[in-house]
This record gives structure tokens, sequence and C-alpha cells, in this order.
């Protein structure tokens, strides 16, 4: 068969086939009268064989080692393959946020859309001082889009430009929640806590219903800072997880605090006070949890812990007797005073 009906078959050019030839890959094994080059039907079917490999990535010189070795073994070969593309498929993607970014900021001229590169590049900075300039001194005509500071947020290790980071998501309103809800439903635990802190600090009922599904978290620093964050928002939904938290001794004083702010209504007021009952009355409240819950007590206005308290000043425990005797003598002076 002559190269112009091998090009037409094969759906390889006449030129690449010279070139294989000149470099040993395929070499037709005949001649014609006139000189011209005819391959065989193994000829063919190794065009096909250099046409796979490359396929797969591998470079002619590689494709001619394989071939021209019999022992040779493809997995070292095929591993460093399956590295360079994730390796080029991490940047095709970092290139692909990157346009989407520039596109969701709406530029409207070629300088703005050099200025949210510029943005990019500092946000992606390896150096932590340069990636938290870039959040507190953007250019005045350039400031950071919400969604690319909710997505810098969530990838962002050091505390102190995370920090910076979650001020100014706050400052640009509720436009991040989306990117922060989707972190929330990340599978990695970091970056699950990193989208519940920022959304703690963001108005709103999207940020409130993205707090509430992450109550459910496996991982216990995400679910005790969303139940933190429903708690300050006055959500009812908060105070299981609150007086877990005070059972556990664990951000107890901080879950203490929210749940006096929420019973500052009546209604919020006696379902709290029912729930620390119940675990001051539990079988299984130890001297140190019953104490934790009395101190707790002491948060809640006087009208509502009051009664609890004149009981708990004749527990059978001293330490839990003695703390509730004191909070009560505490909130009868108070009037006096």
């Amino acid at each position: 068969m002559l190269i112009g009906e091998v090009a037409r078959r094969s759906g390889v050019s006449t030129r690449m086939l010279r070139h294989y030839d000149s470099l040993g890959l395929v070499r037709p094994t005949g001649r014609t009268v006139g000189g011209y080059r005819e391959y065989s039907e193994e000829d063919i079917r190794r065009i096909f064989h250099v046409e796979s490999l490359r396929s797969l990535g591998l470079s002619l010189r590689q494709i001619s080692r394989a071939l021209a070795d019999p022992a040779f073994a493809p997995s070292t070969l095929v591993g460093d393959l399956i590295r360079r593309t994730e390796d080029r498929l991490k940047r095709e993607q970092e290139l692909l946020d990157r346009l989407r970014a520039v596109d969701a900021s709406a530029p409207f001229d070629w300088q703005g859309v050099l200025r949210i590169v510029e943005l990019l590049h500092g946000l992606g900075s390896p150096d932590a001082a340069r990636r938290q300039q870039t959040v507190l001194a953007p250019a005045e005509d350039a400031p950071v889009p919400a969604e690319l500071l909710a997505e810098a947020v969530l990838a962002e290790a050091d505390p102190y430009v995370a920090g910076a980071l979650r001020w100014a998501l706050a400052r640009a309103g509720a436009d991040g929640v989306a990117s922060l809800a989707s972190g929330v439903r990340s599978e990695h635990a970091e970056i699950r806590r990193r989208a519940v802190r920022a959304l703690a600090e963001l108005p709103g009922d999207e940020a409130t219903a993205a707090l509430a599904d992450a109550l459910g978290d496996a991982d216990p620093a995400v679910h005790r800072h969303a139940a933190l964050a429903l708690g300050a928002r006055g959500s009812t939904t908060a105070v299981p997880p609150l007086v877990a938290m005070i059972v556990e001794g664990t951000n107890d004083v901080e879950a203490a605090e929210v749940l006096g702010t929420l019973a500052a209504e009546p209604d919020r007021a006696n379902r709290i006070m029912t729930a620390l009952a119940g675990e001051l009355a539990a079988a299984t409240a130890d001297s140190p949890v019953r104490i934790r819950l009395v101190q707790a007590l002491a948060e809640l206005p006087a009208t509502s812990a009051h009664g609890l308290l004149r009981q708990l000043a004749h527990d059978e425990d001293r330490a839990v007797a003695a703390i509730a005797s004191a909070l009560v003598g505490i909130a009868e002076e108070r009037p006096r005073g």
C-alpha cells in the first residue's frame, strides 16, 4: 500500500508518515519499482500502535523505546504520564477558575481585566504577607469580588490571612454565601471549618440556612462553630448542641453565654431551662458536669433560673450546692443594690 492510501485510511498525514520513517519509528518494508514507499500490513499495524500510544501522551522517543524493547515495562511510564496529566489538569482548572473570576467581576475594559488578574495573583501568592495585603489594601477602583474572597477563605491556612479574608467578605455582604455553602459540603473537614467560621460573620437567611446544615456535621469543630453562630442569631435549633457543649466541657463558657442571650425571650428561656434541668437530673452527670451546668444557669435571666438554683442550693453534691447558693445570694442582693 502506497503512502497516500495509508494516509487516507489511517488518518495520519503523509508528512507525519515521512517523519516516522526518518526517525526509524515506522519504516515501510518495501519500495516500488519507481522508489515509492510501500507499506505492508505489519507496517500499518505498527502505525496504529504508534498513534494509540501518542493518544496517551507519550513522546515519539518514548514510543520508539516502548516498541523496540520487548521487555519494556509500561507501569513506570504510565505512572509518570498520570502525574503529568494531573498537573496539567490542575493548571488548566486554575486557568478556568481565573477566567470565570474575571468574567464574574464583569470588567468594563481590558484595564479592569488586568486589575482582576493582579488581584488573583495577589491572593494566590505563596507569601502570606502579600495575600493579606491584597485583601486589606485593594485598589480603590478594584475591590476584591466576594466570590473570589469566599474561594480564598476556603483555601487559606494562615490564621491571620484567613481573618483578613473573613473581615473583607463580611464587608462585601452576603454575595459569597453560595461558595461558602458549597464549602460546608466539602469532604475535607478543614475546609468545612473555614466555611462555617466565615458564614458566622455573614448576614442573611441563606447564611443561617447553611449554618443549620452544618449542625449535623460529623466533625466536632464544625458543628460547634455552627451552634455558636446559630445561637447568636437567635435560632433555638442551636439549644441542644449548645447544652451538649456545656456537658462535654468544650467551649462551655461560650455556649453558656450564647444560651444566656437566647434566654432573653421567655419561650426560649423555658426551653433552655428544661434542657439544663434535664442534664442536671441525668444519672450519668458527674460532679464536674453538674458544676458547669449550674454555672451556665448564672447566664440566664434571674426570673428563669432562680427557682432551680434555690433547689440546687440544697443539693447533695457540696460543690454544686455551694455554687448554687452563692448565685442565689447574688441574685437576691441585686434588687436591693
